[in-house]
């Protein structure tokens, strides 16, 4: 069976790369699903996304990928984000802290952009750990 060649990266660091049956990454047009032989594709991924990176009998490879781009051609995934972490990586409890404070601010002032900006993150960071977030 064919596979893809994924790359995840950010300006900071490789964060995985191998091979993959299936990539799933949320851009602004939507959720986009890649699988081999898929037609070239350039996204804009969006701030607070999931990404899943499907690997056959292995665990699925998930991270929360915030802003950059997906790029597919010849079976080849590039994922470029701003800044991305896997989920084996993520701090829950330190993820949840900043979440709920950024829901506290969001709260106490509507129009404040960064702390719903923050929110979103924290919520991308804790679902890409596998936690349930609402």
């Amino acid at each position: 069976m064919a596979k893809l060649r994924v790359g995840v990266v950010s300006p900071e660091r490789e964060i995985w790369s191998g091979e993959a049956d299936m990539v799933i990454a949320k851009t602004i047009e939507g959720e986009i699903g890649i699988m081999p032989q898929h037609a070239p594709v350039l996204g804009v991924l969006v701030e607070g996304g999931v990404l899943r990176v499907k690997r056959g009998g292995e665990p699925d490879l998930v991270a929360a990928v915030h802003g950059g781009f997906v790029s597919v051609a010849n079976d080849e995934v590039s994922i470029l984000a701003e800044v991305a972490e896997l989920g084996s990586e993520v701090d829950v409890a330190r993820a949840r802290n900043a979440m709920e404070r950024a829901q506290a601010s969001v709260e106490a002032d509507q129009e404040n952009a960064e702390a719903a900006a923050g929110a979103k993150r924290a919520r991308a960071r804790l679902r890409a750990a596998g936690e349930e977030v609402g």
